[in-house]
């Protein structure tokens, strides 16, 4: 009877790693199967460095460098506010917080990963718009600065979650040699603490860029809409997603547009694929020195 229970079990947890990978081939299939006939009209080179994106006029233009500007620059806003509230706050539950006070903060940054995001798009437009534009008297407040501002806040609990974690792990022994040597707290933290929790920190860091880069409601109801490469923070932007979920609705399928949008699919997973292998090359190279 354990026999057949253990083969079962085998049997079944087989399958589901089977299933699993095979769906992940076939959603990677499908888009490129969606994405590569682009190609067939305009150039990879006109297609990524072109900044004129007119999917609609005659004839269209299908450049995308304005969206992966626009892409980078709210991303790296986010990252601009989340990883100092991030690993702020993450230091001081793991590091500072009495044992109370650390029962009472964790659960809450953790919420903030369970707020759905169209609720922090919605708090984007009807409250921090209004904010932007009475504070800094600009014509728009579905900017540049304020997709950065709400993206960083729904990173925050990933880099926050996962640097804690981190920073937990890190053995009692080596704080306690270096407040034994004459460190005091802050040095202990920065000098020991933080870089022996080095590899999650980093991770939690990539995790929240992945987050950020792929992150589709907030962008699409906070960056203002506008394909062009922004000449300030109070511009208004359109990141990849945000192009994508737009415009796949009222595009016919099978159209260029149809694949020109598929083609910008490919872009962000080879940017969140490129950006894993990196890092996971980097991690591997360190382990390997030490």
């Amino acid at each position: 009877m354990n026999k057949f229970k253990e083969s079962s079990f085998k049997i079944l947890t087989y399958t589901a790693s089977l299933f699993t990978i095979i769906l992940l081939f076939g959603i990677i299939g499908s888009l490129f199967y969606g994405g590569l006939p682009i190609f067939k009209i305009v150039s990879i080179k006109d297609f990524l460095f072109n900044t004129d994106w007119h999917p609609t006029s005659d004839p269209p233009d299908f450049g995308i460098l304005s969206l992966i500007i626009g892409s980078f620059l709210v991303t790296v806003g986010a990252l601009i506010i989340s990883i100092p509230l991030g690993l702020g706050s993450a230091i001081y539950i793991s590091e500072i917080a009495s044992a109370r006070m650390r029962e009472i903060l964790k659960p809450i940054i953790e919420l903030l990963a369970g707020i759905p995001s169209i609720v922090y798009g919605l708090f984007g437009v009807a409250f921090l718009s209004p904010f932007l534009i009475k504070i800094f008297n600009i014509p728009n407040g579905l900017n540049l600065f304020s997709a950065s501002v709400i993206l960083g806040i729904m990173v925050v609990p990933i880099i926050s979650s996962m640097s804690e974690d981190a920073l937990s792990t890190v053995p009692k022994n080596l704080r306690e040699a270096s407040l034994a040597l004459g460190a005091n707290k802050w040095e202990t933290i920065m000098r020991v603490v933080l870089p022996a929790a080095r590899s999650g920190v980093l991770t939690s860091i990539i995790l929240g860029f992945g987050r950020a880069v792929g992150e589709t409601m907030v962008v699409l109801m906070v960056a203002g809409g506008a394909a062009q490469i922004p000449k300030g923070i109070f511009q208004p932007i359109r990141p990849m997603p945000a192009a994508i979920a737009a415009e796949m609705g009222e595009t016919v399928i099978g159209s260029q547009h149809f694949h020109a949008l598929f083609g910008i699919a490919i872009v962000l997973f080879l940017i969140t694929i490129i950006t894993n292998l990196l890092t996971e090359f980097v991690f591997q190279s360190k382990r390997e020195i030490k």
